[in-house]
């Protein structure tokens, strides 16, 4: 699966308003994130036969079996980690890397781990990642985190979590933020983690979201 043309047109930049403006009809209020959205196009990520979707609403298989997500899911995992534009970010699950460009886009640093060595690699491959000096991509089981980069201010997982991973809670700086779809069904809730100055964990539910699982160890 080849990444679809670097051209972005005054068509795709339409495309990309209509669907900030959906985005914002569906309840996405950050503007930050909005403007995020609005300024990384999303086809450069997508597969040639998949281009005339990149502006839709849905989520989309890439390669080793997993997607890019639906651009609310984007937007509303943005949003609640409520990203300053110097935080640290560790994001658990690289994917196609239009989340963590989104981040970067912000003006995060992003540490981005991905267990798939196959999207790690076609990723460091990735020309418009070299646009994002603070994007920094990992190879790696994302239970265990980045210890060696911690303590991050915030941490975005971008795969359904069975449980809470606590290896990740540990590297939270205090205070800190993590967003996680949580639940081993078919559909999630996303959860809001927050750790305040003295340690408390504060728990928040957003509604419920589908996405792939977060699985254990690395795979070539």
């Amino acid at each position: 699966m080849m990444r679809g043309q670097y051209n972005d047109t005054v068509y795709h930049q339409e495309l990309r308003q209509k669907l900030v403006n959906s985005l914002r009809e569906k309840g996405i209020t950050d503007e930050y994130v909005l403007e995020a959205i609005n300024t990384v196009p999303r086809h450069y990520f997508m597969s040639d036969d998949q281009l005339e979707n990149a502006y839709v609403d849905k989520a989309f298989p890439i390669d080793a079996g997993q997607t890019i997500s639906q651009p609310f899911t984007v937007a509303c995992q943005t949003q609640l980690l409520e990203i300053d534009p110097h935080d640290k970010v560790l994001e658990v699950g690289t994917g196609s890397a239009y989340q963590a460009c989104v981040l970067a886009r912000m003006g995060c640093e992003v540490f981005s781990v991905e267990r798939q060595k196959r999207l790690v690699e076609k990723n460091r491959k990735f020309d418009y990642l070299k646009h994002f000096p603070k994007l920094h991509l990992f190879y790696g089981d994302g239970y265990y985190g980045l210890p060696e980069h911690a303590p991050f201010d915030k941490i975005l997982i971008t795969a359904a979590a069975p449980e809470v991973p606590y290896e990740l809670v540990a590297q939270l700086k205090m205070p800190g933020m993590m967003v996680l779809p949580l639940g081993a069904s078919s559909t999630q809730i996303m959860l809001r983690l927050s750790k305040l100055n003295n340690g408390e964990i504060i728990e928040q539910e957003f509604g419920r979201f589908s996405f792939v699982p977060m699985l254990r160890g690395s795979k070539d």
